[in-house]
C-alpha cells in the first residue's frame, strides 16, 4: 500500500502570501491579463503620444514641419501622399510624402489638422470624464449616504438632467461657451453629464452604509466625511472607475456631434467633429477630409469602450464572458447527444 508523501513545503501558501495578494494585486492581475483591453490600451495612448509628438503641444514643437493654420500651396489636387505600396510591388514605397492625409480646399494640411482635432477631442474626453466622474460621485455618495431629504433633492435634480436630452443640453452648453477654448467647454460639458454616474454610486452607498465596518467606524467616532471617503468610497471604486471610462466613450461622441451640428469647438482651434462638419460637403469630390477623422474618432471611442470592459471584468470577475471556442465545443457536444 502506498503512502501519501507530504506536500513541500514551499506549496503551501503561507500566512504571508495570503495577505500580500490584496485585493487591488488582484484586480490589476486580472486587468493585465486581458489581452483585448492591454492592446486597446496601448493603442489608445499611442495614438495621443502619437498626435502629440507629430505637431507638438503649446510651445513643444513636434517633428512633423506643417501647422495645422499654415495656408500651403496646392499640390497633386490636394490628394494624400501616403503611400502604403512598395515601389517593387509597383507603388510609390512606404513614404508620408508631402501631405499624407492631402490637403484641405484652401491648401491646409490634413494630417497636422487631425492631429490637432485628435488632441482636443482627447481633452474634452479627458475633462468630461474626470470632472463628470467627480461630481457625480460626490453627488451620489452625499444622497446615498444621508438618504431622506438630502437624497430626495440631489435625487430629483439628477432626474430633472437626465430628462432632458444630453445633446439637447450640450448644445446650449456649447453655444455659450464653444468660443471661449477647449477647456472651458470640457468642463461645462462635464456639469451637465455626471448623472448616470451619480445614481450608480448612490445604489453602491445604498447598500455599503449598512454594513459592519461603517458601524464600526461610527462607533470609533469617525465623522461623516472620513466614512464617505476612507471607508465606503474605497469599496466602491470599482463602480466609479468603469463608469468614468464608459462616459469617457460617450464624451468623444457627444462633442463630435455637438462640433458637427456647430455647438461645439469654434475656430481657429480644430476638432474631430468639426473637421467632419466642415467637409461633409466634399464627401462625394475629396472622401479623404471626411474619412481621417471618422476613422479616429470610431477607434478612440472603441478603444476606450474596450478598455472599460477589461475594467469591469477585473472589478467583478463574476461577468464570465464565453470564449467562442467553449462555445462552439458545447455546440458539438449537444448536437453529438441529440444524434
Amino acid at each position: 500500500m502506498s503512502t501519501m508523501t507530504p506536500e513541500p513545503a514551499d506549496a503551501i501558501p503561507t500566512q504571508e502570501d495570503v495577505k500580500g495578494e490584496n485585493q487591488g494585486r488582484l484586480i490589476f492581475r486580472r486587468f493585465v491579463t486581458n489581452k483585448m483591453s492591454m492592446v486597446c490600451l496601448v493603442l489608445y495612448v499611442a495614438i495621443i503620444v502619437f498626435s502629440i509628438s507629430a505637431i507638438g503641444l503649446g510651445p513643444i514643437p513636434g517633428w512633423w514641419k506643417y501647422n495645422y493654420s499654415d495656408l500651403n500651396p496646392q499640390l497633386n489636387a490636394g490628394h494624400p501622399t501616403l503611400s502604403f505600396l512598395p515601389t517593387w510591388l509597383g507603388g510609390n514605397g512606404i513614404s508620408l510624402g508631402e501631405h499624407p492625409f492631402g490637403q484641405s480646399r484652401i491648401g491646409q494640411d490634413y494630417f497636422a489638422m487631425t492631429m490637432r482635432g485628435v488632441q482636443n477631442s482627447v481633452l474634452v474626453m479627458i475633462l468630461i470624464g474626470g470632472v463628470g466622474t467627480i461630481v457625480g460621485t460626490v453627488v451620489g455618495a452625499v444622497a446615498g449616504y444621508y438618504r431622506g431629504w438630502v437624497d430626495a433633492v440631489l435625487m430629483r435634480i439628477t432626474d430633472i438632467f437626465i430628462v432632458i436630452p444630453a445633446l439637447v443640453i450640450g448644445a446650449v452648453v456649447g453655444r455659450t461657451a464653444g468660443g471661449l477654448g477647449v477647456w472651458v467647454l470640457g468642463v461645462l460639458l462635464a456639469l451637465v453629464t455626471w448623472m448616470s454616474i451619480a445614481r450608480l454610486v448612490r445604489g453602491e452607498f445604498l447598500t455599503l452604509r449598512e454594513r459592519e465596518f461603517v458601524e464600526a467606524a461610527r462607533v470609533a467616532g469617525a465623522s461623516d466625511a472620513r466614512i464617505i471617503f476612507k471607508h465606503i468610497l474605497p469599496n466602491a471604486i470599482g463602480v466609479v472607475i468603469v463608469s468614468a471610462t464608459l462616459l469617457a466613450a460617450t464624451a468623444i461622441l457627444l462633442e463630435t456631434a455637438l462640433s458637427y451640428l456647430g455647438y461645439g469647438i469654434h475656430a481657429p482651434e480644430v476638432s474631430l467633429g468639426r473637421l467632419i462638419s466642415d467637409n461633409q460637403s466634399a464627401f462625394s469630390t475629396r472622401p479623404w477630409l471626411y474619412w481621417w477623422p471618422a476613422v479616429f474618432i470610431v477607434s478612440l471611442a472603441l478603444l476606450v469602450n474596450f478598455v472599460g470592459d477589461g475594467l469591469r471584468d477585473a472589478f467583478d470577475p463574476r461577468q464570465k464572458r464565453f470564449k467562442r471556442r467553449k462555445m462552439r465545443e458545447f455546440a458539438d457536444r449537444a448536437k453529438g447527444a441529440h444524434d
